[in-house]
């Protein structure tokens, strides 16, 4: 059983970024820039290895327990739109990286709807390490769930 999260927390992620994930975001980005996917141009670009689309960090969902989290939350999914996302980058993810992604509630509200009714405001952050525990991405997630329709 994996240790009990910290107050605050919503979950833990942790994944290697590799080169194939980044050259199938690079297509499906309709990213064109050598970079992504020629470790040669990206080497004289000035990177180790081929850096990630800036939205790499969306892989994350595939290795979290998406139903665990929404019930962590008390979310009721068909309800639920994404607000904005915010990535800040404090180096380029490469190949080779190795991330765990932290993900805290920052912030929870009630606010009146304009058509009358309430939305539940949910803030989420997540920072991403590196291997040396070195902040790597900053992602925040704003998400709007509707209130019930009368």
């Amino acid at each position: 059983m994996p240790d009990p999260l910290p107050a605050g927390v919503v979950d833990r992620v942790d994944y290697d970024v590799e080169r194939g994930k980044i050259r199938e975001f690079t297509r499906a980005t309709f990213t064109t820039d050598p970079v992504h996917t020629d470790p040669a141009a990206a080497r004289d670009a000035g990177f180790g290895d081929v850096p990630a689309t800036l939205t790499h960090t969306v892989v994350a969902g595939h290795q979290r327990d998406q139903r665990a989290f929404v019930d962590t939350l008390g979310l009721a999914l068909e309800r639920v739109v994404v607000g904005s996302v915010t990535w800040t980058y404090l180096r380029p993810l490469t190949a080779g990286d190795h991330v765990v992604g932290t993900r805290r509630v920052v912030d929870d509200v009630q606010r009146e709807g304009k058509r009358g009714g309430t939305m539940r405001i949910v803030t989420l952050e997540t920072e991403y390490v590196d291997a040396d525990g070195a902040p790597v991405v900053r992602l925040e997630e704003v998400l709007i769930e509707r209130g019930e329709q009368r």
